[in-house]
């Protein structure tokens, strides 16, 4: 058993294996007798190493040549990229996205680490006239110093590359834990920056649980921001103890996403959107469109052919070239979606169809496509996030209460319309609260390049991804000198 037990990654090495009885399964969930790997959970004493060792190389790290930084992260992108397949193959059977879906996310992973590659070398600094005869100032940035990372299992090799990557990239040591559920991708994107050149103590890697690595980040002195996506209420619990501490925090806590279909749209054009933003990835996105508004003008043909495709939508195994929906996560969150089912039954909404905990031999967590109308924007089916794939039909008269029902959230990350008017696409776009707007799109679906995040109680701190990264990664330092 030893020599198949992998190991966090601390201070430049995989840590040896201990003999730890507290090992972790990593399994299939399109065949959960599958045990992909075993890992050793870390504890609190090997989190502690590992922030300090990142606190002993910030300095040096910091303050390292700008082209270094740049060769590393290029590496890193280059091997991503390079063995994109294999990596896919991987994700594809920890955390049961389609392999399609799968490569996307890792190709999308290889390029956030090229793209900060060319921004470690776009040096960023202003001078200003001072008031005052005889004075020049300077405003730059700098590194923060070190910085916990911490990520959810829904995207689990994309989400820690636009967090690591910029980190990195600006000259931050980082602290890394991810999800259990997706150790193997998280150990596979460790071992390929552990041959990059890196410095020893720059990026460390703890594969443990939240409440022994994730809390001794979060309470360490020596951590100075924490980067977190991940449920709203582990997120209000980050925020808090960062408050505590005083410390910087960038915080994605997910949606209740609205995608609006007005009488003028497309017929194919909206169904098509609606199945991949309300069902692609099995719903599993912070960024999926769960609450569709339809005008009445619309609806009835909306509806009949959502039902259609939804219903041929094939379920199944992800390493199945012809499955479109893989499993959900784990049983855990199979019970979430099929409890939340009856939820929307006894509010009075009606299943068109799907729903069900589709069985198969290998025992997978199998959930079909569900559609809901007759709902009504009290019903909690309407208003909490699942994170499956279920969708509330909202119907509507106009755009104007269209609008207002997509307005009508707690949450703002993303928001969508269906239309062919140029004058309702850029009302939309003007006055929508969300932070991320799509047009004729779906609301899952961005880009590495351009910034990340919502607005209410979607998110936190300075936007993800981009050149937006540097504000949450770098601090300003103003510097006056009498000439």
């Amino acid at each position: 058993m030893s020599s198949l037990v992998k190991t966090s990654y601390v201070n430049g090495e995989f840590v040896a294996y201990q003999g730890s009885k507290d090992i972790l399964e990593n399994k299939n969930p399109s065949n959960p007798s599958e045990i992909i790997d075993y890992f050793a959970r870390a504890d609190e004493a090997l989190t502690l190493q590992a922030i300090s060792a990142a606190k002993a190389a910030s300095k040096d790290w910091a303050n390292s040549n700008p082209q270094f930084r740049a060769d590393i992260l290029n590496y890193i992108g280059c091997e991503i990229l390079e063995r994109r397949t294999e990596l896919a193959q991987l994700l594809s059977r920890e955390e049961g996205k389609i392999f399609k879906e799968a490569l996307a996310e890792v190709e999308r992973a290889g390029r956030s680490f090229k793209f900060y590659a060319q921004e470690a070398l776009r040096a960023i600094g202003e001078k200003y006239n001072s008031v005052r005869n005889q004075v020049d100032i300077d405003v730059y940035t700098q590194a923060v110093g070190v910085v916990g990372v911490i990520s959810p299992w829904n995207f689990p090799i994309a989400i820690p590359a636009w967090k690591i990557a910029p980190a990195l990239c600006f000259g931050n040591t980082v602290v890394f834990k991810p999800a259990e559920l997706v150790s193997s991708s998280a150990w596979a994107l460790a071992e390929i920056i552990s041959r990059s050149g890196l410095p020893s103590g720059v990026f460390n890697m703890l594969i443990g649980s939240g409440c022994k690595v994730g809390n001794s980040i979060l309470h360490s002195n020596d951590v100075d921001a924490i980067t977190f996506t991940g449920s709203e209420m582990t997120g209000r619990q980050v925020a808090e103890i960062a408050a505590s501490r005083m410390v910087r925090v960038q915080l994605e806590m997910g949606g209740k996403n609205p995608l609006v279909i007005l009488d003028d749209a497309d017929l194919e054009i909206a169904v098509d959107i609606a199945i991949q933003g309300s069902f692609f990835s099995t719903g599993q996105r912070c960024t999926a469109s769960s609450r569709v508004i339809v005008c009445s003008g619309i609806y009835e043909k909306f509806i009949k052919r959502l039902v259609e495709k939804t219903r041929a939508l094939k379920v199944g195994d992800a390493a199945d070239v012809n499955t479109e929906i893989g499993p959900v996560v784990d049983a855990k969150q199979l019970q979430q979606n099929l409890a939340y089912i009856q939820v929307g039954l006894h509010e009075g909404a009606t299943l068109l169809c799907g729903g069900e905990h589709l069985h198969s031999e290998q025992g997978g967590f199998y959930f079909t496509p569900a559609i809901f109308t007759d709902v009504t924007p009290q019903m909690r089916i309407y208003r909490e996030e699942i994170f499956g794939p279920i969708l509330s039909v909202l119907k509507v008269n106009t755009y104007e209460e269209a609008f207002l029902a997509a307005e009508d959230t707690a949450f703002g990350l993303s928001a969508g319309i269906v239309t062919t008017s140029l004058k309702y696409a850029e009302d939309f776009k003007r006055r929508s609260s969300a932070g991320m707007v799509m047009v004729n799109l779906a609301t899952a679906g961005v880009d590495y390049h351009v910034a990340f995040g919502g607005n209410k109680r979607s998110s936190l701190g300075a936007r993800e991804q981009g050149t937006s990264a540097r504000h949450f990664f770098t601090k300003l330092k103003t510097t006056y000198q009498f000439a």
